[in-house]
């Protein structure tokens, strides 16, 4: 049977689009050719660009060594141990924990990577060592990629399916539980959620004004980490968590929950949300499911707003080739190896939002979008 190309590859293709597809052609030919590579790499005008993709090429090829550096620089903080000032490599070694020449061999390759910095003979703290080490968020993930690493030991057979259980696909087991057993599962979950929420949650509060705003509802809310931070800007509002049992046990459980929140145990996958909210979000919710799970939500968010209610919806989004490396490459695999979900393009959920009866669909910027789109829709308002 021959497949069937989707409807918008079946369209007559733009004579600019062939022309710029002939030239990408040509350049390809060139660039592949290893006597054109010698001449680019000696001739004046062509070696900075030869140089540059050829380290990038290169970094395309280390990347698995350089994050492998990253993790046992975190996992022996490494980091913590040069926060008080810079030591001698043997005296981090020892407390490292490492014979002198594999703690050598370490702080040489993390000093070419910026996270440490000599200083004469001694070991300081480098720029990028220094920004991690201030976000707990990112070091939780890195630790957290233990996992997914052993998960991508073999990738090909990941994309085929052959592979065996995924590391990640277990730690996430609990999203299709109900019973007890679920909640050490989905504890060491959400606490991994409300470690790196500190990423993004001040930058989707800077985008949008929750203050405007008199009830939210924040749907797989988790421990209530982003609706804390949504408190401190809109004290006044009332403030409402819809999760799975085991999640919003944690949630309630928090001695520093704000009196004002109110806690709604639930799947979303199958009841009805809670009612009243005009505004409802989803922060890093959409993009860990499919769509024959998205869509459905998406019905019955519509239906649990009011008339002018809003959605907010905040995640990675494959928005731009700026933002492709983090939505597409990390995130289409990191969410292929937990086994659900795909990063979207904003147009591709706006379209589903306009499916769902959504329509005033906005995109907001924040300050990071490669860590964080954000749109929001209304419910239409009643004529």
């Amino acid at each position: 049977m021959t497949a069937i190309a989707p409807r918008e590859q079946q369209q007559p293709v733009p004579w600019g689009t062939r022309l710029m597809g002939r030239w990408r052609d040509l350049r390809n030919r060139l660039v592949g050719d290893p006597g054109f590579q010698r001449f680019a790499a000696a001739f004046p005008l062509t070696r900075p660009v030869a140089r540059r993709h050829a380290a990038a090429l290169f970094d395309l090829c280390a990347g698995f060594v350089y994050s492998q550096v990253l993790f046992a620089c975190v996992r022996l903080r490494l980091l913590d141990h040069l926060a008080a000032g810079p030591l001698l490599p043997d005296d981090l070694s020892r407390r490292l924990g490492l014979p002198p020449a594999a703690g050598l061999r370490l702080v040489r390759a993390a000093a070419a990577l910026d996270l440490v910095e000599w200083r004469g003979g001694h070991v300081g703290l480098g720029m990028r060592g220094a920004a991690l080490r201030g976000n707990p968020g990112a070091l939780a993930m890195i630790e957290h990629h233990g996992m997914l690493y052993r998960d991508l030991a073999d990738p090909v057979a990941l994309l085929r399916g052959e592979a065996d259980p995924a590391q990640l696909s277990r730690f996430w087991a609990y999203a299709g539980a109900t019973d007890a057993g679920a909640t050490a599962e989905a504890a060491a979950y959400t606490a991994l959620m409300a470690t790196s929420q500190s990423l993004i949650a001040e930058d989707i509060l800077d985008a949008y004004p929750v203050s405007d705003h008199r009830v939210i509802l924040d749907v797989g809310g988790g421990d209530g980490t982003f609706l804390g931070a949504v408190h401190r800007r809109a004290p006044g509002a009332r403030l409402m968590l819809f999760d799975l049992p085991a999640v919003a046990a944690l949630a309630a459980a928090k001695p520093d929950r704000p009196d004002s929140l109110t806690i709604h145990p639930g799947s979303f996958r199958e009841e009805e949300l809670p009612v009243g909210a005009d505004l409802i979000t989803l922060i890093r919710v959409a993009h860990d499911h499919d769509d024959h799970v998205v869509r459905p939500l998406l019905a019955r968010i519509h239906r649990a707003l009011p008339p002018g209610g809003t959605l907010m919806i905040a995640e990675p989004m494959a928005q731009s080739a700026a933002v492709a490396p983090m939505a597409d490459a990390y995130f289409g695999f990191y969410l292929m190896a937990m086994g659900s979900g795909q990063a979207r393009s904003p147009q591709t959920l706006e379209a589903m939002l306009r499916d769902s009866g959504f329509d005033d669909i906005r995109h907001h910027r924040t300050r990071r979008p490669l860590f964080t789109g954000l749109m929001t829709a209304r419910r239409q308002k009643e004529l």
